[in-house]
Order: structure tokens, then C-alpha cells, then sequence
């Protein structure tokens, strides 16, 4: 009997898009069952690519404006308008992604999200609310950018208006935009860290954007007091609620300076999606990112695919870059299967669709026709 199969990938970072993952994972699959009914989903939890997902989940129009990239760097900021003109879709990883760096090339302290900033003023014009995906960003300067395109002023005692944000350890006054804004954000995160401490954003995410250990410190007393000031001056106090410390503090930026609301980037895609009642209607569900790991049997993405398929009884498969702890795999996935089963790292890299289709139609070739 044909099978009704549900495809959602997230994307395989540095290799594929969750796009182009849902297609090789369907042509694989059609080449050994043809007869099944295929549905693409491709998925986002906040971070790269999360525009794009629910931009199409939307029916959505692509815009752009001129901004400028963590850099400064001149760039066609890329942001989508929902079919009926009320909701605006940003992904940050689009403005001031990590991915869009040379590697090497900046530190962080000469980063910030001020070309966010600027595609939210534009977004915000005709719209009522906006949803901002945040992962995959090059930034750890806490929202500090982002919130000056927007506005806001930051002071010293010596009232010289401070324009880097690693000279935020000298703050003492922030003074907020002349106009209010009444738009509503939804911030899409995919992790819960908070902004400052052992597991804020600098030691955990910023060596992998260029902070060094000596840089810690400094990152650290910027950030908290940027935390301190706004509690005590606009009694915001953000910085210990999960999700503060996502994109580099940016989660707790768009809470403090532009009013936003955290919500986890998976549960806004399957909102969108109406992922449990597709999944419901399904036969089997495959899905599949970069690595399965710890974070996966923790409830990132793929994760919470599969415990969404548990639920439902629906089996689901998962096919991934790799797999770390197979044990964990094989107790949340009825079949997984990783690419470097089949193929050396530097091939699985640069040749991910085509062994990521060589993976489905084997796994296809093992359900009885």
C-alpha cells in the first residue's frame, strides 16, 4: 500500500538548506517507493534559513532595504511580508549572520546588530506585528546596534554618546527613541540561555565567533552593565529570563528595546505549520538536520519532531550528517541513518544531497513494498 510521507529536515548547516535536504530526502525516496504520497516541510527552529521557511508557510512577499551586514558592510536587507500586509518576518542570520563573515576576519567587538536594526524601522512601516528568527547571528553586543538604528541613545558620565558596544562598561544613561513603536514582536529563539554568567552568551556561544577567554571578562561587564542600567533607569530586567542570551544577547535586546516576547522558533514554526495535525494525518515522517545529538534528545528541532511523532504514533525516521550517541538515536527514532555511514567527512560536506538521497532510497528499500 502506498504510504502518505512527511518530509521535515531541518537544514544540514554549511551544506544544505532545509529546503534543499526535504528535496534530496523526497528524490530518494520516490526512486525506491514511487507510489507514495510525499509532503515537503522543510523546518527552522530560529536560525539560519528561518525567513525563509515560514516566509513560504505564510504565502509571503520577499522585500528589501538598504542596511548594512555585523560589519557595517553595505547589504540588501532581506525581510518578508505576510499575505494579508500584517506580519513582518526577519531573519537575522540574513542581516548579521556569522555564515556571511570571513572567518578570521573581525572580532566580535567590532560587531553589531545595527543592520538589524535598520530592516526592523523598515519592516515595522504598514505592519502590526513582527516575527524575528535570531539564531546564527555574528553578534554578542546584547541588542546594543539593533537598538540605536532604532533610537535609543547610550551615555556616558562624561555624556559622550558611545557607539561601540564593548565600551558599554562605561554606561550610566540610556535614553529611549523620541517616538514610541506599538509593534508587537515575537522573538524566535533555539536556545534558552540566559544573557549573563556561566551559561550567558559570551562563554558559551562567543568562542565560536571569535571571543577569546581573555575577552570574556570585558564581554561580561559590557553586557551586564547594559542589564543593570536598563533595570534601574526603565526597570526592564531581562537578562536572567531563558532566551536572553540567545544570538549573542539579542533575545534580551529585542526584549528590552523593542517589547519582545520569547518564544521558542520551533513551536512558532509548528504553529504556523500546523505540524502535529500533518504529522496525525502522516504514515511516516522522516526527518534529519546536520548532527543529532545531545541537543536533539534535549527538544531542539528534530527532536521535538520526533516526540511530536511518539505522540501521534507515527513512526519517524531520521537521517543526519551525523550521529552522536547512537544509543540516544535509536531510542527516540524508529530508523537513523548518518552520512558518514556512507562517506568521508570532506564528501559528506561538499556531496550532502547526493548522499543524502543515496541514504532515503535505501531506507526506502527496506519497507516492504
Amino acid at each position: 500500500m502506498p504510504l502518505r510521507v512527511l518530509i521535515v529536515p531541518d537544514k544540514f548547516k554549511g551544506s544544505l538548506t532545509a529546503h534543499s535536504a526535504a528535496a534530496a530526502i523526497a528524490a530518494g525516496w520516490r526512486a525506491s517507493r514511487p507510489k507514495d504520497r510525499i509532503e515537503l516541510l522543510p523546518m527552522t527552529d530560529g536560525g539560519d534559513g528561518f525567513g525563509a521557511v515560514l516566509g513560504e508557510l505564510m504565502e509571503a512577499s520577499s522585500e528589501r532595504v538598504a542596511a548594512v551586514n555585523a560589519a557595517h558592510r553595505s547589504l540588501s536587507g532581506l525581510w518578508w511580508r505576510s499575505q494579508d500586509g500584517r506580519t513582518a518576518i526577519i531573519d537575522s542570520a540574513a542581516i548579521i549572520g556569522l555564515a556571511m563573515m570571513r572567518r578570521g576576519k573581525f572580532h566580535p567587538f567590532q560587531l553589531d546588530s545595527f543592520g538589524l536594526g535598520i530592516v526592523m524601522r523598515a519592516a515595522e512601516q504598514g505592519t502590526a506585528r513582527g516575527i524575528i528568527g535570531i539564531g546564527g547571528s555574528a553578534t554578542n553586543d546584547g541588542g546594543f546596534g539593533m537598538a540605536r538604528a532604532l533610537g535609543w541613545r547610550f551615555f556616558n558620565k562624561a555624556r559622550e554618546e558611545l557607539l561601540e558596544w564593548w565600551r558599554l562598561h562605561e554606561l550610566t544613561e540610556v535614553r529611549p527613541p523620541r517616538v514610541s513603536s506599538h509593534w508587537k514582536v515575537t522573538v524566535a529563539v533555539d536556545v534558552a540561555n540566559p544573557l549573563l554568567g556561566p551559561n550567558g552568551c559570551s562563554r558559551i556561544y562567543g568562542p565560536q565567533k571569535g571571543l577569546r577567554p581573555q575577552d570574556f571578562a570585558l564581554a561580561e561587564k559590557c553586557l551586564g552593565r547594559l542589564a543593570s542600567v536598563m533595570r534601574k533607569q526603565h526597570e526592564i530586567d531581562c537578562a536572567k529570563i531563558p532566551g536572553a542570551g540567545a544570538a549573542g544577547g539579542l533575545g534580551f535586546g529585542l526584549m528590552v528595546f523593542a517589547g519582545g516576547k520569547i518564544k521558542s522558533g520551533f513551536d512558532v514554526f509548528a504553529d504556523c505549520a500546523g505540524l502535529s495535525k500533518r504529522i496525525a494525518a502522516a504514515d511516516l515522517v522522516i526527518t534529519g538536520e546536520g548532527r543529532v545529538d545531545r541537543q536533539t534528545y534535549m527538544g531542539k528541532g528534530v527532536g521535538q519532531v520526533a516526540r511530536l511523532c511518539r505522540k501521534a504514533r507515527v513512526p519517524c525516521l531520521a537521517i543526519a550528517g551525523e550521529i552522536l550517541q547512537p544509543d540516544d538515536a535509536q531510542r527516540i527514532f524508529a530508523r537513523s541513518r548518518a552520512l558518514l555511514e556512507i562517506a568521508p567527512l570532506k564528501s559528506a560536506q561538499a556531496n550532502a544531497a547526493r548522499h543524502l538521497q543515496q541514504l532515503a532510497m535505501e531506507m526506502a528499500q527496506e519497507i516492504r513494498q
